[in-house]
């Protein structure tokens, strides 16, 4: 995959094929890993919707055993409206991380405007009961073509 990627310089045109964007956030041993791409076959521009794939890798490079339970997303749009998502695990499951293991989905976005951008936390417990929240790093959503 791709990492983010600023457009050639000189002759002003942006690369589509390569517009991805990243992030990455470490709390207190759970690394947060997002990779993000607009998704132009799920997008209908022409009716204010632009959809866009993320993909999370979850690791665990603590030396406890660490369970995902919750998800917290804030997702602002270009035009500063923003969307608060709350809800048990990702994509239905509530992974548990040994040290040294990892979880990755993918999963998607739908904006009303071509590009905003996404944060959040998942809450995490140990194997003792211990609660707290793993940070995602805001990362970019961005439709090819846009500037911002």
């Amino acid at each position: 995959m791709h990492r983010a990627q600023s457009p050639h310089s000189g002759g002003g045109a942006l690369r589509y094929d390569s517009l991805m964007s990243s992030s990455e956030a470490v709390t207190r041993g759970v690394r947060v890993q997002v990779q993000a791409e607009f998704s132009p076959a799920h997008s209908q521009p022409h009716q204010n919707r632009w959809f866009f794939l993320y993909t999370i890798t979850i690791s665990n490079e603590s030396d406890v055993t660490v369970q995902l339970l919750t998800r917290h997303w804030i997702i602002t749009d270009a035009s500063a409206e923003v969307q608060e998502v709350r809800g048990p695990g990702v994509v239905g499951k509530q992974p548990v991380l040994e040290p040294g293991r990892s979880f990755e989905y993918t999963s998607g976005c739908p904006l009303a405007t071509p590009y905003g951008s996404m944060r959040g936390t998942y809450q995490m417990v140990t194997a003792d009961g211990e609660q707290f929240d793993a940070q995602v790093a805001e990362f970019p959503l961005r439709a090819p073509y846009t500037i911002h």
